[in-house]
């Protein structure tokens, strides 16, 4: 099943969250916060790219959403699924992506999710968090769905949130 979108100018938002390996800060994680802001700029730089989550470091390390302090947050609107899959599997972030060994340990749930806003929407990250529980909770629905259920999605297949060796 996919969830198309309910009008033809609504936007896909999304929310991913990862446990780094140490707190930011910490030189374990450092390749990976030093590349924020570059990847950041990509983003913004897209056609598709519509708006993003930021707080008082310029990208989100700051904003906390759960108890574990380990646990950074991205959350973003685009135009489209392909628009978003090209930023995701097309750019420079993919590189970092095929790299999260080394900075993320392993979650006991999905930690992205996806749904459909119309256009000037934004929103805080309560609001992610519990599209995310609510995907993770009941699977997916109009509320929130994953990269399967996005229509048209096909490059996550490659890349998709497997061990490095087997994606």
């Amino acid at each position: 099943m996919q969830f198309n979108p309910p009008a033809p100018d609504w936007q896909l938002a999304e929310v991913n969250i990862a446990r780094l390996r140490a707190p930011v800060g910490d030189p374990l994680v450092q390749p990976f916060v030093d590349a924020l802001d570059r990847v950041n700029a990509i983003a913004d730089r897209m056609d598709g790219f519509v708006w993003r989550h930021v707080d008082e470091t310029g990208n989100a390390t700051e904003t906390q959403v759960l108890d574990d302090p380990c646990v950074i947050y991205n959350a973003s609107i685009w135009r489209d699924v392909a628009s978003l899959e090209r930023f995701v599997w097309g750019t420079i972030h993919a590189r970092f992506y095929e790299r999260r060994e080394e900075w993320f340990t392993i979650m006991d749930s999905m930690g992205v999710a996806m749904w459909w806003v119309p256009p000037g929407t934004r929103f805080q990250p309560a609001e992610a968090m519990a599209r995310l529980a609510d995907l993770n909770h009941y699977g997916p629905s109009d509320r929130a769905f994953g990269w399967r259920q996005a229509p048209g999605a096909h490059l996550w297949t490659t890349g998709r949130c497997v061990p490095a060796a087997t994606a």
